[in-house]
């Protein structure tokens, strides 16, 4: 539980966080609204018009990629351009088979059940999901022991699009009953760019070209990221009581939340100061990080490492972490000789 708090404080995680709720009225309605992911947006042009031309329900969809990339907004716009209901829950939310029945046969013809976080639904949930998807029916065991009887009912044609972090704790059976599957890449800058212009006209502000570009190149990649530092760099321009939202506010609101040119922040530095100050840049194993800087290794896993890995600043290797001259240039520390002789054998 302590554990689930520090992450839910840290300002750029890409998890949602409480105040991301409210992102809802941010979110782009229709797929020519939405920026990014080229190639997948392109897909499912094609997929809705050819599913809507034969008057089906489009097949099941698996979503998968890093957090925060556009996994329930995609979800939603395809709701909206087949025009039919959508109905969300989440991997553990459903606890039992009666829950995942009792939303099942709730559906309409032709709705959408998104379920969020699928790779952790319960594996008893899973086995009845199974039949639902290929053949539309459900199958129900009513009782218990040698008094207990098997039940099949029909479901209306729906369409499930799973969304996943973790698409490799899929298991194959579900996996494969997956029609539509789909990886969400990292935003590039102008793209980014253009996500916190339009966010900002709808928050009714407006923002300097600059200090748009400034916010992107701190964003990870991420969309949620992006708009979640926007709206607190906001706050800095209400308290100066300007609509406009230029370079020196953006560069004081950056300042005060401790996030660098490249977006690392107190946390990031303080993974890789660990292993430059501590360890001598390496290698060094997970567990011995994450017991220097009291953090559990599957949060540093999913959470820390994936950007710094994307930047270059560290690499994994068989012995454990070691930090590149990247990050030592970066955090503007001298360079070892061993780092220098390692790296330079390489090429």
């Amino acid at each position: 539980m302590i554990e689930e708090n520090k992450n839910e404080n840290r300002f750029l995680s890409s998890q949602k966080k409480v105040e991301d709720k409210k992102e809802t009225s941010l979110r782009p309605q229709k797929l020519h609204e939405f920026v990014g992911q080229k190639k997948s947006k392109e897909n499912f042009k094609i997929f809705i018009q050819a599913a809507q031309k034969r008057k089906e329900s489009l097949e099941h969809v698996l979503l998968y990629g890093p957090p925060g990339l556009g996994k329930t907004t995609i979800a939603n716009i395809i709701s909206h351009e087949m025009n039919v209901n959508i109905k969300t829950t989440a991997g553990p939310a459903i606890e039992r088979p009666g829950d995942l029945a009792a939303i099942l046969t709730n559906l309409e013809e032709g709705d959408i059940l998104f379920i969020d976080e699928i790779h952790r639904l319960n594996r008893s949930v899973e086995e009845i999901l199974y039949p639902a998807l290929e053949d539309f029916k459900l199958d129900i065991i009513i009782g218990k022991g040698p008094s207990a009887r098997s039940i099949r009912l029909d479901l209306p044609g729906f369409t499930l699009i799973g969304a996943t972090t973790r698409a490799g704790l899929l298991t194959a059976p579900l996996r494969d009953r997956f029609g539509i599957i789909e990886r969400l890449e990292y935003y590039n800058l102008p793209e980014l760019n253009h996500i916190i212009q339009r966010t900002s006209k709808i928050l009714n502000f407006e923002i300097e070209s600059d200090a748009a570009l400034q916010i992107a190149g701190r964003s990870r990649g991420t969309p949620r990221i992006a708009n979640r530092i926007l709206k607190r760099v906001r706050d800095w321009a209400e308290i100066k009581n300007t609509k406009l939202i230029n370079n020196d506010i953006v560069q004081e609101a950056f300042s005060a939340l401790s996030i660098d040119p490249l977006g690392l922040d107190k946390i990031d530095r303080k993974y890789l100061l660990t292993i430059i100050q501590k360890y001598n840049g390496g290698p060094v194993g997970i567990e011995t990080i994450a017991a220097s800087i009291s953090e559990e290794t599957d949060t540093i896993e999913d959470l820390y490492e994936p950007y710094l890995l994307q930047l270059g600043f560290i690499e994994r290797t068989p012995r454990g972490r070691t930090a590149t001259k990247a990050a030592y240039t970066h955090l503007k520390i001298p360079i070892p000789q061993k780092i220098l002789t390692q790296q330079n054998q390489l090429f």
